[in-house]
């Protein structure tokens, strides 16, 4: 039987993840291998360039650029306090003074423009664990890899970045809406499950009274718009000020949960869970990361945390990703062999899906993402 391959969502009762911290610079790990960690636990730390702050002194000096270093009372290399004076002309009875409007080091003075630059104080940045669990791996001025047994389930589209809270299922079915009755202030703090659909102003309202996430199955692309003010990317998300995290996990409009994901997220309602809503859907996919710690895993699988490659065999559960059927979730029925001609006049390789509602449908195998149960 011939292969094909594509990424494949996980949804995992139990897991080994292999979650890997690593610092944008080099700096000092603070844990080693076998130490057990917290999720807002410090593992890692370094220091960011302060910013760059270029001020033209000529101006408040009323000097040509090529005199401004002669009336400079700093050298390069050498700290500056705000409020100090640095650079002063002295004629007969007029002087004239320029404070500095920052702290930091004089980084470099510019005759040719009679300016200079400033660079602010180092930023200190804190690397935390994010994940409770066990470090079985340091990298050197970097970071860790810290071992989580969780529950995980991955989604197709999150904004947000990382945070955790108590996990709260607001709705009875995964095919139900989520409405503002279901938002309530005792839900500040949680990461609320909702079913098929969330809008603009229900988002507005779980950010007004504090919680802390949303996962639902799906969302309009005006909600989503309208909620964050701008039109979505094609970069990574994860890094938008929003409120909270949001995690989607089958896809835009109208969509019920996968029922096997709804079912596992309610059975751990009113444990903490940490999620991130970064994805990124072109090279080097990101997936939306639900994750539930466990304390006993003693069967779980390994894993990493990046997505696996996986071959597809008959009866493997698969999200179709083009429409017609977009968002429908099935089993591989068959694999023909040979290619078959498409749509658009290509040969491709297909496979036959047989749908939740038992409809059998044919689709190209590029066009099918492979679900790990």
């Amino acid at each position: 039987m011939s292969l094909a391959y594509t990424p494949g969502l996980k949804r995992k009762e139990y897991y080994i993840l292999r979650k890997t911290r690593a610092l944008p610079l080099p700096g000092d790990v603070t844990v080693k291998i076998g130490d057990r960690v917290d999720g807002d636990q410090t593992v890692a730390m370094t220091k960011m360039p302060g910013n760059p702050r270029v001020v033209n002194v000529c101006i408040p000096l009323n000097c040509d650029p090529e005199d401004m270093p002669d009336y400079m009372l700093k050298k390069e290399g050498e700290p500056v306090a705000k409020g100090e004076v640095i650079a002063r002309k002295k004629r007969w009875f007029m002087k004239r003074e320029y404070f500095s409007e920052y702290e930091g080091t004089l980084e470099l003075i510019m005759q040719a423009s009679g300016q200079i630059v400033i660079r602010e104080p180092q930023i200190p940045v804190e690397l935390k664990a994010f994940v409770p669990g066990r470090v079985v791996h340091v990298l050197p001025n970097q970071g860790v890899v810290i071992e989580c047994p969780c529950a995980f389930i991955q989604g197709i589209f999150g904004i947000g970045g990382e945070t955790s809270g108590v996990l709260e299922t607001i709705v009875k079915s995964e095919d139900e809406v989520v409405t503002e009755d279901h938002i309530r202030p005792e839900h500040a703090g949680k990461i609320l499950v909702g079913g098929s659909l969330v809008t603009e102003k229900i988002l507005r309202k779980a950010v007004a009274v504090g919680a802390r996430g949303m996962i639902v199955g799906g969302i309009e692309d005006k909600d989503l718009r309208d909620f964050l003010g701008y039109e979505i990317g094609v970069a990574v998300t994860g890094h938008e000020n929003a409120g909270l995290t949001l995690i989607v996990t089958e896809g835009f409009g109208r969509m019920s949960m996968a029922r096997a994901s709804f079912e596992l997220l309610r059975s751990h309602s009113g444990e903490v869970a940490y999620i991130n809503g970064a994805t990124q859907i072109r090279a080097g996919v990101i997936r939306p990361e639900i994750i539930i710690p466990l304390k006993e895993a003693a069967s779980a699988e390994g894993g990493e945390d990046t997505v696996s490659l996986e071959g597809m065999t008959v009866g493997m559960a698969v999200r179709v990703i083009e429409a017609p059927y977009f968002g429908m979730l099935g089993k591989i029925a068959s694999l023909p062999v040979e290619l078959q001609k498409m749509e658009t006049e290509s040969y491709a390789r297909v496979l036959e899906v047989e749908l939740l509602d038992g409809r059998r449908v044919t689709v190209a195998r590029a066009n099918v993402e492979i679900i790990e149960e």
